[in-house]
C-alpha cells in the first residue's frame, strides 16, 4: 500500500507534518517501538509508530531519525498523547532526512493503525502471490520448468514471509525452502497431521511444538495418476503428503486461506507429474512379479531383470543382488462396510518407507520397483554390488542390504497415528539374492516374514529372514484356541496372583528366562535380593506345578509369554 492511502483513511486520525513530496512510497509492514535505537528489528519498508518516550531531549530526534532513514522504513507516525504536540526538533529532523512524518491523534489506539496497514499490505501480498502462483501453475502443468514445489515454497518465504515444507505421511522432506525441518519434528508434524485426518476434522490442522506455531494443509493426490475418490479416508490416509507452514493459520482471512490452498494444489500437480514417472518402474516390477509368481522359466525372469536393472540403476555395469520386501496394510470393518481398498496405499507407502529417512526430495525414490496384487505391495529392490559375501569357517555370511526392523524405526510413530485403533501395517523382508532362480525363494521367503511379523502386537511391525530359522515362524500357525490355551493354563494363575497381591511375578519370569536362568544376575537387573528372587520363582513353581531348573518348563513358559 502507499503512504497517501492513509492519509484518506479518516478513522486513523493521521495528520501529515513533512514529507508531501514522498508519499507515493510503498508500506511492506508496521512496528511500534520506543526505543532510541530500533534499528535491529527493521528491514525496510516499515510504518514505525511511536509515543516518543525515548525523547528525553531536543538532541535526541537527529539521531533517531537519522536511524530510521538508513534502514530504509517508509515514514514515521508520532503519537500526540504524551507530549500533545510534535517537538519541532523532530519535524526538523524529518524534514532533513526526508522521512515523511505523520502525527497520531490522541484518540486513535497505535492498535487500530496497526491493523489496518497488516490486512491492507497482508491482502496485496497475497494478490501479488496468487498471481504468481497461478503463472507457476501453468508452468508444472505444462512439464517441469516451473521449478518444482522448492520454487513455490520460496515465493512463500519471500512474498509473506512464511516458512513451509512439503512432508510425506511418514514426515520424511520431499521440499522445503531454506532451513530443512528437524527429523525427529518432521515426524511429529506428520504424526498429528494423519491423527488429526482419521478424526475426520477438516485443514489446516494446528498445533504448537516447542513454543512454535505450525499449520498442516493435506495434499490432495487429485492429478491424471489419482484414482477415483476415496469412500474412506482410511484409502488415501497413508499415501497423501503435506505442507507444513510455521505460522497459526487460525486467524488468517479468507484470501490468504484461499492462496494455501491453491499451493497445495500446486504441488499436487508435481506430484501427479513424479508418479506418472513411477509408472514405469511399477509395470516392471508387475511383469517380474507375475513371471516369477507363475512360474516361468528363469531365463525368462532374467531377461526381464535385465531389462529393469538400467531402469533401477543408471549405469551399472553388472547385474545387482534383488530383495524381496513384501508389505500389508489391514483394517478393521464393520460387517456392512465396502471393503477398504489398501492396495494402491500400501505400494506408495512401501514405495516412501524403502527411502531413507534423512534423504530429502521425492526423486530419491526413483530405484525403487513396487508392485501390488489385492492388498498386498510387493518391493523389487536392486542392491548395487559384486558377488554376495562370503563368511569364515562355513558361518552365517554377513547381512547385505535392509534389515526389517530398521526400515520402520523412523516412521513407526507418524504410521501408529495414521492407522489409529483400526489399521495394521505389517512386513516381511527377504534376504539377497544374486539370480532371477533365487527371487521365487525370495519372494516366498519375504511373505512367511510378513506373516511372523503380523503375529506380533502392535500396529507396525516388521520381520527379517533370519527370524525363519528361530522357533517365531512356528508362532504364528499355532490355532488361535490353541494359543490361548496353552497361554491360560501357564500365565492365568500368576497374572491372577499378581492382581491381588501386587507381586511382580510375570515381570520377574520374564527377566528369569531373559538372565538364561542366572539368579545373580536377574537379582541385579531387578534390583532385588537374591533371596527375594528366590522366594519369587518359589512362588511361580508352587503356583503352576512346573520347575523352572528344567529346560522342558523353560520353554513352555518362554513361549507361553512370547505368545501372550
Amino acid at each position: 500500500m502507499r503512504l497517501r492511502a492513509l492519509l484518506e483513511n479518516d478513522a486513523l486520525g493521521l495528520r501529515l507534518l513533512g514529507g508531501e513530496d514522498e508519499l507515493d512510497r510503498s508500506v511492506r509492514g508496521v512496528m511500534t517501538t520506543d526505543l532510541k535505537d530500533p534499528s535491529r528489528y527493521l528491514s525496510g519498508g516499515e510504518l514505525v509508530l511511536t509515543g516518543l518516550a525515548w525523547l528525553r531531549e531536543p538532541a535526541d530526534a537527529e539521531p533517531f531519525v537519522r536511524i530510521l532513514s538508513q534502514t530504509g522504513v517508509a515514514a514515521l507516525a508520532a503519537g500526540e498523547a504524551e507530549l500533545g504536540d510534535i517537538p519541532d526538533d523532530l519535524v526538523t529532523a524529518c524534514s532533513r532526512h526526508r522521512l515523511p512524518l505523520f502525527a497520531v491523534n490522541e484518540s486513535v489506539a497505535f492498535a487500530t493503525i496497526t491493523e489496518h496497514v497488516v490486512r491492507q499490505v497482508s491482502g496485496e501480498r497475497a494478490g501479488d502471490l496468487a498471481a504468481v502462483v497461478d503463472r507457476h501453475r501453468r508452468l508444472m502443468t505444462s512439464g517441469p520448468a516451473g521449478g518444482g514445489p522448492e520454487a513455490v515454497l520460496d515465493l512463500l518465504g519471500s512474498d509473506l514471509d512464511l516458512r513451509a515444507w512439503v512432508l510425506s505421511p511418514t514426515g520424511r522432506q520431499i521440499a522445503g525452502a531454506g532451513e530443512p525441518l528437524d527429523p525427529a519434528l518432521a515426524a511429529g508434524l506428520a504424526g498429528e497431521h494423519l491423527a488429526a485426518t482419521r478424526t475426520g476434522r477438516r485443514g489446516p490442522h494446528r498445533l504448537t511444538s516447542h513454543g512454535t506455531a505450525y499449520s498442516l494443509f493435506p495434499i490432495r493426490n487429485t492429478g491424471r495418476a489419482a484414482g477415483p475418490a476415496a469412500r474412506d479416508v482410511r484409502e488415501t490416509v497413508l499415501s497423501d503428503w503435506l505442507l507444513a507452514v510455521e505460522a497459526d493459520a487460525g486467524d488468517w482471512p479468507a484470501a490468504r486461506l484461499d492462496l494455501l490452498q491453491g499451493v497445495t494444489q500446486l504441488i499436487s500437480v508435481e506430484r501427479d507429474r513424479r508418479d506418472a514417472a513411477r509408472t514405469v518402474r511399477r509395470r516392471l516390477a508387475q511383469e517380474v512379479l507375475e513371471l516369477v509368481q507363475t512360474g516361468a522359466a528363469p531365463a525368462e525372469i532374467a531377461a526381464r531383470l535385465r531389462v529393469a536393472a538400467p531402469v533401477l540403476l543408471p549405469g551399472l555395469g553388472a547385474a545387482p543382488h534383488w530383495q524381496v520386501v513384501v508389505a500389508r496394510v489391514e483394517w478393521d470393518q464393520d460387517g456392512g462396510q465396502a471393503p477398504i481398498e489398501a492396495g494402491p496405499v500400501t505400494q506408495a507407502l512401501l514405495e516412501e518407507i524403502l527411502v531413507d529417512p534423512a534423504t530429502a526430495g521425492a526423486e530419491s525414490a526413483d530405484r525403487i520397483a513396487v508392485a501390488h496384487t489385492g492388498d498386498e505391495a510387493i518391493a523389487l529392490v536392486p542392491l548395487a554390488g559384486g558377488p554376495l559375501p562370503e563368511s569364515e569357517d562355513d558361518g552365517p555370511a554377513p547381512a547385505l542390504g535392509l534389515h526389517a526392523d530398521a526400515l520402520l524405526a523412523a516412521v513407526r510413530a507418524p504410521l501408529s497415528a495414521g492407522l489409529a485403533d483400526d489399521g495394521r501395517l505389517t512386513l516381511g523382508v527377504s534376504a539377497a539374492v544374486h539370480s532371477a532362480e533365487g527371487l521365487r525363494g525370495a519372494l516366498e521367503e519375504a511373505r512367511h516374514a510378513r506373516r511372523v511379523a503380523a503375529a506380533r502386537p502392535g500396529r507396525v511391525c516388521a520381520a527379517g529372514h533370519h527370524e525363519l530359522a528361530s522357533h517365531v515362524l512356528l508362532l504364528p500357525f499355532v490355532p488361535d484356541d490353541v494359543r490361548r490355551a496353552f497361554t491360560a493354563r501357564l500365565l492365568d494363575p500368576l497374572r491372577n496372583y499378581d492382581r491381588r497381591h501386587r507381586a511382580e511375578l510375570i515381570p520377574t519370569l520374564e527377566a528369569f528366562l531373559d538372565c538364561d536362568g542366572s539368579w545373580t544376575r536377574c537379582a541385579t537387573r531387578l534390583h532385588l535380593h537374591v533371596n527375594t528372587l528366590r522366594y519369587r520363582v518359589g512362588r511361580i513353581e508352587q503356583l503352576t506345578g512346573r520347575d523352572l531348573s528344567r529346560l522342558e518348563d523353560k520353554l513352555d513358559f518362554f513361549l507361553a509369554l512370547r505368545m501372550s
